[in-house]
């Protein structure tokens, strides 16, 4: 009965899918009563893109053993990539009792969920990455014209970047408490409780670049066409991340500079012609100033799904997203564009693993984009020339 799932597993993490999917069915068959093997089917399909498979498959293991928290969490991400956000949403509550979500303050005693904030204090503390916390703290915002007194634990590193969006957002340390809140509410519980769907998606310019840095990158970068671009993120989810040579070679003729920092900048040997200026980015104790206001005096950003790519969307930012196959749930299914991020163009891979396909598209819209004035390249406003002049 194991060894069915066992050759399933390995034919997955080779890339094998449909190998992989004939294993986990003969698992299924072979013992009805297992719970891993129509989870393991369900992983995979959401791999190959069969998003509404999966959704079934996993309620297959939910039959099975309802409580099965890492099949009620993938499930999450499946129905929310589906657009199905108030279920997804209510299902990915989930991960509060799956492993690697051991937070002890999702056990606090009065959680938010949805009572009246006026006059009342709302903590919020931050959960995974930093593109979570760039994406999701736009909710502070919302919790702050109910009336509430927000205050935020987030990384030292970020403070400075979280108060361009709030002069009355109070900042404490990421793995702290505060002493007194009347409700606390997790990071990514912020959209189920504000009963978040893609229709109504909370979506404006939050962060700011400081315009003092604007300047100075202003003058540094120079006048004329600048298309900013960041290619790689950390060791996780590799799968994102594209090849630099390929942007260069599908773009010979565009001034292309590197924000990239840490990892990935092994790819600038290749690209000599490209500017680096990721090294000189950020070098003091605050996170992602430098690289805001950078991005703020490119024409265009292309990135890949990092957290520079909700950056530069929570600025308003015009920037255009390398989407792998399939992609994150974030990005649902089959769109060129997000509820998230007005300014934000998605350009997906064709077929799992094609970025070549991805860049040959993007190189036609970027030298389209050059030539046009700035002002009809996009339905949303266009950025004030105090915080992104171009």
């Amino acid at each position: 009965m194991e060894q069915p799932s066992q050759e399933g597993i390995e034919h997955c993490a080779a890339g094998r899918l449909d190998e992989a999917l004939r294993c986990f069915r003969a698992a299924m068959d072979a013992d009805p009563s297992s719970r891993a093997a129509p989870y393991n089917l369900a992983n995979t399909l959401r791999l190959m893109g069969r998003t509404e498979d999966a959704v079934a498959a996993y309620d297959e293991a939910l039959a099975i053993a309802p409580n099965f928290s890492a099949a009620r969490h993938n499930r999450a991400f499946a129905l929310l990539q589906l657009g199905r956000w108030k279920e997804g949403f209510r299902e990915y509550e989930w991960r509060k009792v799956c492993p690697g979500f051991e937070d002890p303050r999702y056990r606090l005693p009065n959680p938010w969920q949805g009572e009246d904030l006026r006059g009342k204090t709302l903590f919020i503390y931050p959960e995974l990455y930093q593109g979570d916390l760039i994406q999701f703290i736009r909710y502070a915002l919302l919790a702050e014209r109910l009336g509430a007194r927000v205050i935020l634990a987030a990384p030292r590193n970020m403070h400075a970047l979280l108060r361009t969006m709030s002069a009355t957002l109070e900042l404490i340390e990421a793995a702290e408490t505060p002493p007194y809140y009347d409700y606390h509410c997790a990071l990514m519980s912020l959209p189920m409780v504000f009963g978040t769907t893609p229709d109504n998606v909370p979506s404006w310019r939050y962060l700011k670049a400081a315009p003092d840095r604007v300047s100075r990158w202003s003058k540094r970068l120079g006048k004329g066409p600048k298309v900013g671009i960041v290619w790689h993120g950390g060791d996780r989810m590799t799968d994102r991340f594209f090849p630099l040579a390929l942007v260069r070679e599908a773009m010979p003729d565009v001034r292309l500079i590197s924000l990239q920092k840490y990892s990935g900048l092994d790819q600038l040997a290749d690209c000599p012609s490209i500017e680096h200026i990721g090294c000189q980015l950020d070098t003091g104790p605050d996170a992602f100033l430098d690289t805001a206001a950078a991005i703020a005096c490119c024409d265009i950003f292309i990135t890949a799904d990092t957290s520079t790519a909700h950056l530069a969307g929570a600025m308003g930012t015009r920037t255009w997203l390398a989407l792998h196959n399939p992609a994150d749930w974030r990005w649902l299914e089959g769109r060129s564009d997000t509820p998230w991020y007005p300014t934000m163009r998605l350009f997906r891979q064709p077929t799992r693993g094609d970025w070549k396909g991805v860049f040959s598209k993007m190189a036609q819209e970027v030298r389209l984009t050059l030539r046009l004035p700035v002002d009809v390249l996009s339905n949303a406003p266009v950025p004030s020339t105090t915080e992104h002049p171009k």
